[in-house]
């Protein structure tokens, strides 16, 4: 298990960071219990490793104007290596697609975009998404609402797994 090559001190640096990624190393440390110089120092291995992989604001979309929250799952006519790869930077191109995920079952992606109004939604779909080589079909499912946006990974269930393995 990934988690457990990591120390507790490691893992809680993580759980804090995660909830707060904008608190100060002396906060962090006092809150993990241990100095700030070394406190900094696994921060540092943390980030070199690629388990810390960035520091991001949580920007409120519909604030921001963008009204119109969609899921597009993404039906390839061909899921060959260099089929998918293509369609996969393509996604990367596209600023209204904010994730995407290849599955295994009925649909081959599944894209979360944003888009300020419905009338630029369906531009971006019948202009670019459809229009797409290899793409044989799409469905969409409008958000209505959300109820949970948890970032990152649960670190109490990992704790718990730790403690039933060791």
């Amino acid at each position: 298990m990934a988690g457990a090559r990591l120390d507790p001190i490691d893992r809680k640096i993580l759980a804090e960071l995660q909830a707060d990624g904008r608190m100060t190393n002396v906060e962090l440390a006092k809150r993990v219990g241990i100095s700030a110089p070394p406190c900094l120092r696994r921060v540092r291995t943390l980030e070199d490793a690629g388990l810390i992989k960035g520091y991001h604001a949580d920007v409120d979309a519909r604030e921001l104007g963008f009204e119109v929250q969609v899921f597009a799952m993404v039906g390839l006519a061909s899921q060959a290596e260099s089929d998918l790869s293509a369609f996969e930077e393509r996604c990367r191109a596209w600023p209204l697609v904010r994730e995407c995920h290849m599955l295994n079952g009925e649909v081959d992606f599944i894209l979360k975009c944003v888009a300020p109004d419905l009338s630029s939604f369906q531009s971006f779909l019948t202009g670019h998404l459809l229009t797409t080589p290899n793409v044989a079909s799409v469905k969409t499912s409008l958000v209505i609402r959300g109820a949970k946006d948890d970032p990152g990974v649960p670190f109490d269930v990992l704790e718990a797994r730790l403690q039933t393995s060791a």
